[in-house]
């Protein structure tokens, strides 16, 4: 591995760890579910850095899948929320 992907994977674990942080810190529940996505976001950035480095195609598959499940998952909780907020 070269120092730049290094120093890239480790920057991209402290914005992680910032965003666990973030989670853990705030108060409404529409912050939580938009830093989860962005975890997930920061997962799959780390996900696909990995398979760059270590020249494996399979990582990009499982990214993409990774990916569309977060988006997917994120949508499905949002509109959760607001038909509950409605209902109210």
């Amino acid at each position: 591995m070269s120092e730049i992907s290094i120093l890239a994977i480790l920057v991209l674990s402290l914005a992680l760890v910032i965003s666990i942080f973030r989670f853990i810190t705030a108060n409404e529940i529409y912050t939580k579910i938009l830093t989860v996505n962005l975890i997930g976001t920061k997962i799959v950035l780390l996900i696909l850095l990995v398979g760059t480095v270590s020249i494996e195609k399979d990582f990009t598959d499982i990214a993409m899948v990774y990916a569309l499940i977060n988006f997917i998952s994120t949508i499905v909780i949002l509109k959760y929320y607001e038909d509950k907020e409605v209902s109210k």
